[in-house]
């Protein structure tokens, strides 16, 4: 795959197209409205003289003396800018005409009678002209042709002299334009070298460095937050996963000592078979701890990786809950603990999971709740979708732990974690279970007891 254009060369490219395109327009915009004011002037002496010319002709009497005529024509171009004048009449003798060029060459067809005059521009081959044609009218009847002219040679030099220094100009400014976007560029870029320099640096014995935003412009202070969030949700997974390997290996440990002792003792004197028996029983009772916490930890990893698809179908949670309520019966009234159900409900999800997820929650309710008292299921459903309430009467817990309880391998009582109640991981299968049904679970405590409420999409 082709590597995209550096950040840097895409906005010096961009920056040097609009400078480009800038100049290029004010230097057309320049060089047109200089070649408009000469043909503006241009237009205006030819009228000028134009107009003189006109009075004199419409003033004309029959009998007119030429000479005297060519004499004022004459005077009449003194003071000009080099104008050229030619006047013929309808049969085409010509009355007055300059020495050089001939305007009698100047092609007729654009000769019309217009408001401003009909103008056009001419060469006869060594110079160049600017033309009026017009036609005027005597008092007696006459019509005549007058083409008035002026040469445009020195305004065409100028302009094709401004036309290079101009656009070399145009050249230089875009060049410098690039040059200088370039630099800008690079200066602008520098808080974001900055940046990856601090984060080039962070390690995983350095998770809880941050980025300044306040220290970052604005358009990087967005992104400076989303990398701290970032370093925060990697600082607690590193963490997490820290704790969790470390307690793994508390965890193995203890049951591996175990059957370590027990086989010790075995084997430092000859035992009858029935204490032989007795010591497998007890290591057996090790090995389901280690195998059901193994079980626990490989649901897990499956879950964190998306794993354990779901086999969903319509299940009835109070008829689900009615035998869970006869699995535990007997534990239960060990404890002196009575069950409750209120309500019902119906959804679609796995019905394995979730019957699992529930188990999890009963059987830590009934261990944890005082003797003559009573666990309490609540089901609720509605078109937002289906609640599940389980509370059991107890002692409240401290809000560091309600934050916590869902932690793999977490306990509130850390002094009974070998009184047989598993691995601490509980309570973070429900949780995993219930987030890949695309639900919600929440623990609360107060003096009426402790409660988790399950929100699952219908």
């Amino acid at each position: 795959m082709r590597r995209p254009t550096s950040l840097t060369l895409r906005l010096t490219l961009l920056f040097s197209a609009v400078a480009t395109v800038v100049l290029l327009t004010f230097g057309w915009i320049i060089e047109h409205s200089l070649d408009r004011h000469f043909e503006s002037e241009d237009i205006k002496e030819l009228g000028m003289i134009f107009e003189v010319v006109e009075q004199s002709l419409t003033t004309l009497e029959p009998g007119h003396d030429l000479a005297q005529l060519r004499q004022r024509f004459d005077d009449l171009l003194v003071g000009h800018h080099g104008p050229r004048l030619h006047i013929s009449d309808a049969s085409g003798k010509v009355l007055y005409s300059s020495p050089d060029p001939d305007l009698s060459r100047v092609p007729q067809t654009s000769a019309r009678q217009l408001p401003q005059g009909s103008v056009q521009r001419w060469s006869d081959g060594a110079h160049n002209y600017r033309v009026m044609t017009r036609k005027v009218t005597t008092g007696s009847g006459g019509l005549y042709t007058v083409i008035t002219a002026v040469t445009i040679d020195f305004h065409l030099h100028f302009l094709n002299r401004f036309h290079r220094t101009l656009w070399l100009m145009v050249l230089g400014g875009i060049i410098a334009m690039g040059i200088m976007g370039w630099v800008a560029v690079r200066h602008g870029h520098r808080p974001l070298h900055t940046m990856v320099e601090q984060i080039s640096r962070i390690h995983t014995d350095k998770l809880n460095t941050r980025l300044a935003p306040e220290a970052v412009p604005a358009e990087l202070t967005e992104l400076a937050e989303s990398f701290n969030e970032l370093l925060q949700r990697m600082e607690e997974s590193f963490n997490r996963l820290a704790n969790f390997s470390a307690d793994i290996a508390h965890e193995l440990r203890t049951p591996v000592t175990n059957l370590m002792t027990q086989t010790q003792v075995a084997l430092s004197q000859t035992r009858s078979a029935e204490e032989y028996q007795e010591i497998l029983y007890s290591s057996m009772e090790e090995y389901e701890r280690m195998a059901q916490m193994i079980g626990d930890m490989l649901f897990l990893a499956k879950a964190d990786n998306q794993l354990n698809p779901l086999q969903t179908e319509k299940i009835n949670l109070e008829k689900e809950l009615h035998n869970l309520f006869d699995y535990y019966e007997a534990w239960a009234e060990g404890h002196k603990v009575s069950l409750k159900l209120e309500g019902s409900a119906q959804l679609r999800g796995d019905r394995l999971m979730l019957r699992r997820a529930l188990s999890n929650l009963l059987s830590n309710a009934i261990r944890y709740t005082p003797e003559n008292s009573q666990v309490t299921v609540r089901l609720g459903q509605s078109k937002k979708g289906t609640t599940i309430v389980v509370q059991n009467p107890g002692t409240p817990l401290p809000a560091e732990h309600l934050s916590r309880v869902f932690d793999r391998f977490y306990r509130t009582d850390p002094s009974r974690q070998r009184s047989g109640e598993g691995a601490g991981l509980g309570l973070a299968i429900v949780k995993s279970i219930i987030e890949s049904h695309g639900g919600r679970i929440v623990a609360t405590s107060d003096a009426s007891g402790t409660r988790f409420s399950i929100s699952l999409p219908n």
